[in-house]
């Protein structure tokens, strides 16, 4: 037990401190700033977060990859939302770190708790194996959660894109306004209605840009948006008839979804309430019956 509490404390602690560098390095505005302008100017001191990013792309292009996993897991990360061009590199070498620092640690909490060779040696193994696995999982719950935002913000931005299209505007200009409204509460469409409205500019063809946008964000309803407004630039029909159709049906399908959440509660409350909240009634309830039967019935019933 004494094992597990220490591989779990450990890993706790890798984690936070690697949660705090990037909170005090990496997402800081001011670095964002620099990194989007390019490199440091001659002259001026290399921010430390850019050095460990450097470090980590050396580290990561050590990794050997196949092609096709490299461009999966680049995939990956578009729809993480990193879409540097080094994303990739990075990445391999946060999943080298990992997959380092995690035995090393985990070796010497062992050696410090007095275990055997064997158990330092396996402890060690499954730590690497975390280590480079977890990267994929954390990978997976950045992307779950910012598909979850996408789609939450989803309903919005089509009654706005309804708004803007009734009022006059083209299907472009409307994406454009769109994606300026939701910048402020819903960032993450917002970049992703801005690059549709970037390669639409560029030269791409419409119904290419929105399934690209479909392919990105990798969500169902945003799929069947996609298709709705291909089916009716290519045949002509009305797009603020159409959107204003499909914004009634997804509101219909999002309160619907909502309903099924409800009424999944009440069996989801079963084991919390059998395990938690049974237990302290039967305490309160009937542990003074209990504690009189012991203290003055069985006592007569042996007088």
């Amino acid at each position: 037990m004494a094992v597990i509490l220490i591989s779990i404390l450990f890993f706790v602690t890798i984690t936070c401190f690697l949660y705090l560098v990037g909170v005090k390095f990496w997402v800081s505005p001011q670095t964002m700033v620099d990194r989007v302008m390019g490199e440091a100017k001659a002259g001026q001191v290399k921010h430390p977060s850019l050095a460990f990013h450097d470090l980590l792309e050396k580290l990561g292009s050590y990794v050997p990859s196949s092609p096709a996993d490299m461009s999966l897991a680049q995939q990956r990360l578009f729809r993480a939302g990193y879409r540097s061009a080094r994303s990739l590199q990075v990445f391999l070498g946060v999943k080298l770190i990992a997959a380092i620092g995690f035995p090393v640690f985990a070796w010497i909490g062992c050696t410090s708790a007095g275990l055997s060779t064997e158990r330092t040696i396996v402890f060690a193994v499954a730590s690497a194996g975390l280590g480079f696995v977890g990267t994929n999982e954390v990978l997976n719950f950045l992307i779950k959660r910012r598909k979850n935002r996408i789609a939450r913000a989803l309903p919005n931005a089509l009654d706005l894109l309804v708004v803007c299209v009734e009022s006059g505007l083209a299907l472009d200009q409307a994406i454009v306004q769109v994606s300026r409204e939701l910048q402020g509460g819903y960032p993450e469409l917002s970049g992703e209605l801005a690059i549709t409205n970037l390669e639409m500019r560029h030269g791409k063809r419409r119904a290419d840009a929105l399934r690209d946008l479909a392919d990105r964000t990798d969500i169902d309803d945003m799929k069947k948006l996609v298709s709705t407004l291909v089916q009716a630039d290519r045949f002509g029909t009305s797009i603020a008839k159409t959107l204003r159709t499909h914004s009634d049906f997804m509101r219909t399908i999002f309160r619907q979804r909502a309903e099924e959440q409800a009424a999944k509660i009440g069996i989801k409350l079963v084991f919390p309430i059998f395990f938690c909240i049974l237990p302290s009634l039967f305490v309160v309830t009937v542990g003074p019956v209990i504690v009189r039967i012991f203290v003055e019935l069985i006592p007569m019933m042996n007088g």
